[in-house]
């Protein structure tokens, strides 16, 4: 019988306390409601056209979008052409390897899209991306 009171004494866990795990879970999902109001963007609706075969999308420095009545966006913010073509030089100044990115709706004529990529490339930006929306039918292939 002492035998008995000594395993008893030592004691084995039964059961797990999961109120330290629940604590740091509430606080983790706090903490990201409350950083998830920054993380998003302002963002301009565009129509994009669909590709069967579009790539990885590439993460760049300079986003431009094109909305269907011809306004530029820089980065969230409407700008003209000439503040536009600044914030590429700036950017091209501190980095040679700017890349850009071009959202321009799928209504847009195709001289008005060119016109943009002539004025990204002449500011010295020579890697650029054109951003499209992938088919869902190409993706189940």
């Amino acid at each position: 019988m002492s035998i008995r009171q000594e395993d008893e004494s030592e004691g084995e866990i039964v059961a797990i306390n999961v109120t330290p795990l629940v604590d740091v879970v509430l606080v983790l999902l706090i903490i990201f409601m409350v950083t998830a109001s920054f993380i998003i963007k302002e963002t301009v609706e565009v129509d994009l056209p669909k590709a069967a075969h579009a790539g990885e999308t590439v993460q760049g420095l300079i986003s431009i979008v094109i909305d269907q009545e011809g306004k530029l966006f820089l980065d969230g913010e409407e700008v003209d052409e000439s503040a536009l073509k600044q914030h590429i030089r700036s950017s091209v100044l501190k980095d040679k390897e700017s890349r850009a990115i071009v959202s321009a709706d799928k209504e847009l004529s195709y001289g008005r899209v060119m016109h943009l990529i002539d004025l990204i490339k002449g500011e010295g930006v020579a890697k650029f991306a054109l951003n499209i929306q992938k088919e869902a039918s190409a993706a189940s292939e």
